[in-house]
């Protein structure tokens, strides 16, 4: 906790990472099982910026669970983003993912490992982490507090960008973010988050906070 405090301060204190970019992302989905370890999962994202809805993508997934603490996954995304000029392009992306999960008493630690490919990407000014290949690591940390709905979870991402060029291959960015779960009755389950994000050896581009909205509902 005290190590994601520091890089929050450090990310907002120095004035050499430039002007402050902020978002809303939201995120609708659904999840439910095929068979006894496997299940599918399908969800809405939009991003708003100050140019209203600058991204917006459907996505579907397959999960599947190879041991206690660790699944795999696979997932499609079809990405509309708007460029710099305020037009709208679409592009493919597969997500290919690790995800281990350990709990000690109401402590939650985890990581996930991804691989995201894209395709189809058309327009492209720059390499962008969010969007083209990368290879991500994200851990995470959570505690289940007694007798409270709330659930504390604290993350760091990690772009890794393997493509060879002027300025790779190597890490492109890096996300921080702290929010909660919230522990419903039934099938709902309601997640947000306050996020910040800066790109690796571009001091110029802006340091991006964003608050995050998610909605799932389970069959």
């Amino acid at each position: 906790m005290r190590r994601a405090l520091f890089i929050i301060f450090f990310l907002t204190a120095l004035p050499s990472f430039g002007q402050h970019d902020f978002m809303l992302w939201t995120k609708v989905g659904a999840e439910g099982k095929i068979i006894k370890r496997m299940k599918w999962g399908v969800d809405f994202n939009t991003r708003f910026g100050g140019a209203g809805v600058e991204t917006f993508f459907p996505q579907v997934g397959i999960d599947y669970k190879l041991t206690k603490w660790l699944r795999t996954s696979v997932e499609y995304r079809f990405i509309v983003d708007k460029n710099k000029y305020g037009n709208y392009k679409s592009s493919n992306r597969l997500n290919f993912n690790l995800n281990f999960k350990e709990n000690k008493k109401r402590f939650w630690y985890g990581v996930r490992l991804r691989y995201q490919y894209a395709f189809n990407r058309l327009a492209q000014d720059a390499y962008d982490a969010d969007f083209d290949q990368a290879i991500r690591l994200k851990p995470s940390f959570e505690y289940d507090i007694n007798n409270s709905i709330i659930t504390p979870v604290v993350s760091g991402e990690f772009f890794y960008n393997p493509a060879y060029g002027p300025t790779s291959p190597g890490f492109s960015k890096v996300r921080i973010a702290v929010g909660a779960k919230l522990e419903l009755d039934g099938p709902h389950s309601v997640s947000f988050k306050y996020q910040m994000d800066k790109k690796f050896r571009d001091y110029s581009a802006d340091l991006r906070h964003v608050l995050a909205l998610s909605y799932g509902y389970k069959f």
